[in-house]
């Protein structure tokens, strides 16, 4: 969460490794066992960063469109097999999130935001649940679920 100008290498190759490897390394674990027995189904949190870019976000929000883009991979290719993927995308979310940000103004500013209008973790657990109790004939590929008082 910084200009691109700043060039935070190391931040931007932590949120590649995290966002991007981190869901590429769970499909891979779970594939193999989900294709032997012909179904299961892959929930992957990503964020309202992967529908919209915002200032100061854009190696972010990057790696949050390359989840969306990863996840539509493996509906398309894993249907077949009745592999079901579903991806959550959350708005603002009061989490620790704004810890992790070493730009103090920003930090303070999603602090912020996040403890005004953010969702709580069970918001996001209730549409987890809703998209795993649909029948096995239906998939349900993504939620964007954000606070009512979110604009973006």
């Amino acid at each position: 969460h910084s200009p691109l100008s700043d060039a935070r290498f190391d931040e931007w190759r932590e949120m590649l490794d995290i966002n991007i490897m981190g869901v590429l390394n769970g499909i891979a674990a779970v594939l193999p066992i989900m294709k032997k027995q012909q179904f299961g189904q892959i929930v992957t949190t990503d964020s309202v960063a992967g529908h919209v870019v915002f200032e100061q976000g854009a190696v972010y929000c990057g790696t949050k469109f390359a989840v969306r883009a990863i996840m539509e991979g493996v509906r398309k290719e894993e249907s077949k097999n009745n592999i079901r993927s579903t991806l959550i995308s959350p708005g603002t979310v009061d989490t620790e999130l704004h810890t992790t940000i070493n730009d103090p103004d920003r930090r303070k500013w999603v602090e912020n935001l996040q403890l005004t209008i953010g969702l709580k973790s069970s918001d996001i657990a209730d549409a987890v649940a809703y998209a795993i109790s649909t029948p096995e004939t239906a998939a349900v590929s993504e939620i964007i679920i954000r606070p009512t008082k979110q604009v973006e």
